[in-house]
């Protein structure tokens, strides 16, 4: 079995990038040469080195949560591998004292990297398959990318940690709960900002669906004064983005994140791959195209990001 060095190497050739886009258009034995580079579970290939780099690029412009957060390639572990996180330390000391920081067992923070499988699929009329004159490349990228960043989106919010990424909204290992309420107030979003520590604070955004960020769009303090700034679209001066897998201030919902999502960490395991599907879609005079990622993701330091909680009582 090749390793993902040989990998690399094999899929940046010009040839393979022929032979890649022959098998893609279905002509004749073009997956004859690409062997090497065949992933056994899928059954699929992994995208020239430019064709990854492009799907990707569409990934990150489409995927909210990975625009905050720190992506992280790890392509040569095993399927489970162990990360870790840990305080920094910078202090004035006197001569000769213990320099702090070097307690390593206590001062890690452990947690395991999983091996989860993403797969999309891309259907075509077989007409443009065929058709050297269609870009068929451009066409995979727009619509393979698009859908691989939806469902990122989903799962980094609200994954389970089982067969998925650990979402940000996770009970035990997601954000941290700073402000619980029976309705969204004013109150609620200044107490939500402070209880995020500063140094999280300093690179904080908030994060929230359309609908809570109109409500919180329309809230006034006691002076009339409004929340948001329509200026900048900020908050209390920090960025909100919207990401539409967030729940609704609904009893039991966490509707609004606030925090450095910077914490959150996305472990890209493996290039993309795809593979060219014929014979399902035969009779309807289309093919089809199956994408592959591997990563996982989660928050590796709690309180870094903080959340409001709508209560049920």
């Amino acid at each position: 079995m090749k390793t993902m060095n040989e990998i690399r190497i094999i899929t940046a050739t010009k040839e393979y990038e022929k032979d890649f886009w022959d098998a893609m258009r279905f002509r004749p034995n073009a997956d004859l040469n690409m062997r090497d580079a065949k992933l056994s579970d899928t059954g699929s290939f992994y995208a020239p080195i430019a064709e990854n780099a492009e799907l990707r690029k569409t990934i990150e412009e489409n995927c909210e949560i990975r625009s905050l957060s720190t992506a992280i390639k790890s392509y040569d572990g095993g399927s489970v591998i162990w990360a870790a996180d840990s305080e920094d330390y910078a202090e004035f000391m006197p001569e000769n004292e213990t320099i702090p920081g070097f307690n390593v067992e206590d001062d890690f923070t452990k947690f395991r990297v999983g091996f989860h499988k993403l797969a999309g699929l891309v259907k075509l009329t077989s007409d443009f398959a065929y058709d050297a004159g269609f870009d068929l490349k451009g066409y995979i990228n727009e619509r393979m990318g698009k859908s691989f960043a939806r469902a990122e989106d989903r799962a980094f919010i609200n994954g389970t940690g089982i067969n998925e990424p650990t979402g940000l909204l996770h009970a035990t290992d997601g954000a941290e709960i700073g402000v619980t309420t029976v309705s969204l107030k004013y109150d609620d979003v200044v107490e939500l900002f402070f209880s995020v520590k500063p140094e999280y604070r300093k690179k904080g955004v908030w994060l929230m669906n359309d609908r809570t960020a109109l409500a919180l769009r329309k809230l006034k303090d006691n002076d009339g004064n409004y929340l948001w700034n329509v200026a900048n679209d900020t908050i209390l001066g920090k960025p909100v983005r919207i990401c539409n897998d967030m729940p609704d201030a609904e009893a039991g919902a966490k509707p609004v994140l606030f925090g450095d999502f910077r914490f959150y960490w996305i472990t890209d395991r493996s290039p993309i791959s795809l593979m060219p599907i014929k014979e399902l879609f035969a009779l309807s005079g289309r093919v089809g195209y199956l994408g592959f990622e591997f990563l996982d993701a989660r928050l590796v330091r709690r309180e870094a990001v903080k959340a409001i909680e709508v209560s049920s009582d």
